[in-house]
């Protein structure tokens, strides 16, 4: 089936048997929406605090992200992934309507994933996605909101999954701090021993961390 055809029939069902059929509700949005009535054949692969990810078994190399209702966002993430064009280390915008995009599918491993299984994130990752962000600075971007739960690993190579705030003109700390954390601890530590760290202590660091940066800016 070529590309195009592809791309056709993933939006006919999109459209005829995804979105009549779900209710992706946003009751706050500092917290991930909430979803029902998933029909079959679709999963749900994630949410953030506007969106919903879904794949269907058919079209495996797609995730269509539909917006919830009044939320905003949209308009502003197919700029930054038309800014961004055709690039590895970031999914690829196909097709998009006023409420919802369809991309190609990252299948990897997030480095939060990693952490918490004890699988080895190498320096490598690390430089990819320093020269990801450095590509997305050229093309006019402000890399934001880039932590382990939006960085994958494909092939021993690091990838970018979400880039939606990437018009946010405000520095964004998130990489940085962790970059500091990986040399400063991983590395020398867990890097080493492959230590899986638990789920617990993982999101006890995350809470840590922006009480943290919530008193200190």
């Amino acid at each position: 089936m070529q590309e195009v055809e592809k791309i056709e029939k993933f939006i006919s069902i999109i459209d005829k048997k995804l979105r009549p059929n779900i209710v992706i509700r946003s009751i706050n949005s500092e917290k991930p929406v909430v979803v029902k009535h998933i029909p079959d054949s679709w999963n749900l692969l994630g949410c953030g605090n506007y969106a919903a990810v879904f794949t269907h078994k058919a079209f495996d190399d797609y995730v269509v992200k539909i917006y919830a209702k009044g939320r905003p966002g949209l308009k502003e993430e197919v700029e930054v992934y038309k800014t961004i064009g055709n690039h590895p280390s970031y999914s690829y915008l196909s097709y998009h309507t006023s409420e919802y995009l369809i991309l190609t599918r990252i299948k990897g491993v997030t480095l939060y994933d990693c952490l918490r299984l004890g699988i080895k994130i190498s320096s490598k990752i690390i430089k990819d996605i320093d020269e990801a962000l450095k590509y997305a600075r050229k093309r006019g971007l402000y890399p934001h909101d880039v932590h382990v739960k939006n960085i994958m690993m494909v092939e021993n190579r690091g990838v970018v999954v979400d880039i939606s705030d990437f018009k946010h003109t405000e520095y964004c700390s998130l990489w940085d701090d962790f970059k500091k954390v990986y040399y400063k601890y991983y590395v020398p530590i867990f890097y080493k021993f492959t230590i899986p760290i638990p789920k617990f202590i993982l999101d006890l660091i995350r809470k840590s961390y922006r009480t943290y940066k919530k008193f200190n800016g």
